[in-house]
């Protein structure tokens, strides 16, 4: 796109100066007069009257003036009688004009007639510079103006396309997550307003993510400081409490705390920022793991990633839980392969499945699917969000595909680590 858009703005340029030569050029061959030339030919008779012998004279002293004449004139020359006789010639004769009283061209040879006072006829033939050679001439005029106007064109268009591609890339930059990101500001012009409206918008969403992440982090830990205090009341409650209600205000205390948890990583992932401490990571280690701490089934082949283990850890413990909690009677199976550069994590239960229409929107933050009631389901509508974040965050993406015999399968696909 680039590329286009720099070669739009040098071929319009270059498009508008040959233009205008073109035009220039038929306005001139329009409206030129040929009258100036046309009294310059009878003027050049009077002297060739001059400079010839009488009307009546013989052929060969027509021919001896016209010899004469020849250091001066670079062109063929045939005079001719009033009533068309040839009386003498400069170089092989031409042949007779249609109409000898013309004061114009002389048929096709490009011959120019000029009459003489006493009714005879000079036709000359120039040897050079004839319409033919200046066509030639106009057209490689007009070429190398072209060409002048190619090379004087080309670093104004490409400073111009220059100028916005950087700007490109730095809006590129801006939506991956970089909002320290900023556009030098080059000239007084359009594009160096625009950068500065880029700047100050950057300047802008950066204050505000920023004021956001702070301002969620003081009420997660005002949250947790509430959240102690519960703890110990409900410690106290051991010896003489209700045992039931102990253990609905645990399980609530540890929804919430899980809940503050979540939201702190959402926001972390929200900025799609690499991971800061890339390491190689042994998915097929790290999977194997977490299927046994869950007590699901696992398969698959050798695979290295990139990234933080602690996330990959998290995207799929998150996976695993989904599967639990929407098929508690049959454990999950994990699956890990490696197909045209990319590991494919497949984590499949055998629940219910899930509804076409609703594949792409489990994995909206806070969505819950239809007839799941807020108490019985455990989950808050985060951990899908989550490993799609971590996902994208490690180069990768997931879907929700259905499962064959039933069920719903998840496939993360992440890229291979470089050997």
């Amino acid at each position: 796109m680039r590329r286009r858009l720099f070669l739009q703005v040098y071929l319009t340029l270059l498009g508008i100066i040959v233009l205008f030569g073109v035009l220039a050029a038929i306005g001139w061959w329009l409206t030129y007069d040929e009258r100036p030339r046309a009294e310059l030919r009878r003027s050049i008779g009077v002297l060739l009257a001059e400079a010839l012998p009488p009307a009546g004279a013989p052929r060969p002293e027509v021919d001896a003036a016209l010899a004469r004449l020849s250091g001066d004139l670079d062109a063929r020359v045939t005079v001719f009688a009033a009533d068309g006789g040839l009386l003498g010639s400069l170089g092989p004769p031409l042949a007779a004009p249609e109409e000898l009283s013309s004061g114009g061209r002389a048929g096709r040879d490009h011959a120019f007639a000029l009459p003489l006072p006493d009714g005879r006829l000079v036709l000359v033939h120039p040897e050079h510079d004839t319409p033919h050679t200046k066509a030639i001439g106009f057209l490689a005029a007009l070429a190398a103006l072209a060409l002048a106007v190619a090379i004087g064109a080309w670093p104004l268009a490409r400073r111009l396309a220059r100028r916005l591609e950087r700007l490109q890339t730095r809006v590129e930059a801006l939506g991956a997550g970089d909002l320290a990101v900023r556009v030098e500001v080059e000239g007084r012009d359009e594009i160096a307003a625009l950068a500065r409206s880029f700047n100050r918008a950057a300047e802008r969403i950066q204050a505000l993510v920023e004021a956001q992440r702070e301002t969620l982090a003081a009420a997660s830990h005002e949250l947790r400081s509430p959240l102690a205090r519960i703890r110990m009341a409900v410690e106290l409650l051991a010896e003489n409490g209700d045992p039931a209600l102990r253990a609905r205000i645990e399980r609530d205390v540890e929804e919430l705390d899980e809940l503050i948890e979540e939201i702190l990583l959402a926001s972390r992932l929200n900025t799609l920022e690499r991971p800061a401490h890339r390491e190689r990571i042994d998915l097929h280690a790290l999977a194997a793991e977490e299927a046994a701490r869950a007590g699901a089934g696992f398969a698959g082949e050798p695979a290295t990633v990139a990234g933080e283990g602690r996330l990959l850890a998290r995207l799929i413990r998150n996976l695993l839980d989904n599967a639990a909690r929407h098929a508690p009677g049959s454990p999950a199976e994990v699956a890990l392969e490696v197909r045209d550069s990319r590991a494919i994590l497949r984590v499949s239960d055998r629940g219910p499945g899930v509804p076409e229409d609703e594949r792409e929107r489990l994995f909206e933050p806070f969505y819950r699917r239809p007839g799941m009631k807020e108490g019985e389901d455990r989950g808050v509508g985060l951990g899908l969000y989550l490993v799609r974040q971590i996902a994208r965050r490690h180069g990768g993406e997931i879907a929700c595909r259905p499962r064959e015999g039933g069920g719903a399968s998840f496939e993360v696909s992440l890229p291979v680590a470089e050997q």
